[in-house]
């Protein structure tokens, strides 16, 4: 497994770094760090301000990134030899997904500092810019690295389904765990006084579809490092993930590929998981 880990000095980042050895065995790691100077990245810039001591401003940031690389080098276990270090005056979002682009890498991992959604919008923040931007697998790790027990696994269709059954059967993780999988059979919206035979007999085969779905999903997922339990539960998607969350300790979800404004407006599950849950989410593409 190739992995592209965002590296700065905050808990967040270091968080982040040991949560992917929690989980995973990489052969291959990258840790990135984006110099940002702001409006001062382009050094004409700072001329045309006359701005003093622009250059030693410049290399103590790039020698600050270097550090921050090194320290988090540290937490690579020995047997990873394969070790990169990226450490380039650039926006810090965009130089992960470039990384991440040019070495074909299979998983993405940043903190994040739990922003609020508007917030993150207005202001902007790596992990909220990678997931929203970004193509390829990404972990968002929230709060400190944990030991992974419990894995709720959310599935909305079999397209679905088949995403997480792949990547959880090509990528294992470090220890045995127990998988939940679990599907949101969303309300129709309509008062028990007009649901007609037709409705009910509707609702009798979305129910019979859902519970097909998280049975399926499990007996492909059942092995000998997985136990696997299934549920299906009446809800917004987004909402009963949240609730089925509380006593996990990762999340694994889909993203359909939205992006930019039309995921802003229209909304996505996997952003708003990402936001309300508390453990670290896994967002597969």
């Amino acid at each position: 497994m190739r992995v592209v880990i965002g590296v700065d000095w905050s808990d967040q980042a270091l968080a982040a770094v040991a949560q992917t050895f929690n989980l995973y065995h990489p052969t291959d790691v990258t840790l990135v760090h984006g110099v940002d100077l702001g409006i001062f990245e382009s050094p004409i810039i700072a001329q045309a301000g006359n701005v003093q001591g622009y250059e030693d401003f410049r290399h103590a940031m790039v020698d600050a990134g270097c550090k921050a690389l090194d320290h988090a080098a540290t937490m690579v276990p020995p047997e990873i030899q394969s070790i990169r270090k990226v450490n380039e005056v650039a926006n810090p979002a965009q130089l992960i997904l470039d990384s991440a682009d040019s070495l074909s890498a299979d998983l993405v991992v940043v903190g994040a500092r739990g922003q609020s959604r508007l917030s993150e919008v207005v202001l902007g923040s790596i992990s909220h810019r990678v997931l929203l931007h970004g193509s390829r697998p990404t972990l968002i790790v929230k709060g400190a690295s944990r030991k992974i027990q419990r894995v709720l696994v959310a599935v909305e269709d079999q397209d679905d389904a088949d995403r997480v059954v792949r990547w959880l059967t090509q990528h294992s993780f470090t220890v045995p765990v127990e998988l939940r999988v679990v599907h949101a059979v969303v309300p129709i919206g309509v008062s028990e006084p007009y649901v007609g035979p037709e409705i009910s007999a509707w609702l009798n085969d979305v129910q019979h579809y859902a519970e097909k779905l998280v049975q399926s999903t499990a007996g492909k997922l059942m092995s000998s490092r997985y136990t696997v339990s299934t549920k299906v539960v009446t809800g917004q998607a987004a909402s009963v993930i949240e609730e089925e969350a509380d006593s996990m300790d990762l999340v694994v979800v889909t993203s359909h590929g939205r992006k930019g404004l039309s995921r802003f407006l229209l909304g996505s599950v996997s952003h708003a998981v990402v936001h309300h849950v508390t453990c670290p989410v896994l967002v597969l593409r």
